[in-house]
């Protein structure tokens, strides 16, 4: 049996991941579409603005692990050239720290160079504003044929290494 105070303080937290509010999740949902549209939109400047500080990108390749700084020289060239990519999120969960100011999620994406493809993520809120501090990228791969890319991924690093 939970001790009254433990109980209340269970409670307490169950309360605060409860009320992570409709409108908090609708925010962060508008957040992440505006990021990919800036992207589809080549506006570097909007894009960059969802990140905060620090923030952290990781892409498809193992190589790439980028901060905010990082990824900003990398990406430039395809902002330049007025097209970037273009990700549309089709289903996405959120969740939220006890306190409401950190929130995860993970989304499902529909990418035309990808296919089908999955990001996740942390939000910090910042005063009223909810910023990017983590972004991972990935693409799913189905169970039957992960041994077959497994192949190909070790032959791969295997070649490069040997170079």
């Amino acid at each position: 049996m939970l001790m009254p105070s433990l109980l209340a303080t269970a409670l307490s937290i169950t309360s605060l991941v409860a009320q992570a509010p409709k409108n908090a999740e609708a925010a962060i949902a508008a957040v992440l579409d505006d990021w990919h549209l800036a992207a589809a939109q080549a506006d570097e400047a909007r894009y960059f603005g969802h990140l905060r500080e620090g923030a952290v990108f990781l892409g498809t390749d193992a190589a790439e692990r980028w901060t905010k700084v990082e990824f900003q020289v990398w990406a430039h060239p395809f902002f330049k050239r007025g097209k970037a990519w273009a990700f549309k999120g089709l289903k996405r969960k959120v969740a939220f720290s006890p306190d409401g100011k950190i929130a995860w999620f993970d989304e499902d994406l529909n990418t035309p160079n990808l296919g089908p493809a999955r990001g996740s993520g942390v939000l910090v809120q910042e005063q009223d504003r909810w910023r990017i501090a983590h972004y991972n990228l990935s693409v799913p791969i189905p169970n039957p044929l992960m041994d077959h890319f497994k192949t190909q991924i070790e032959a791969h690093l295997k070649q490069a290494t040997s170079k």
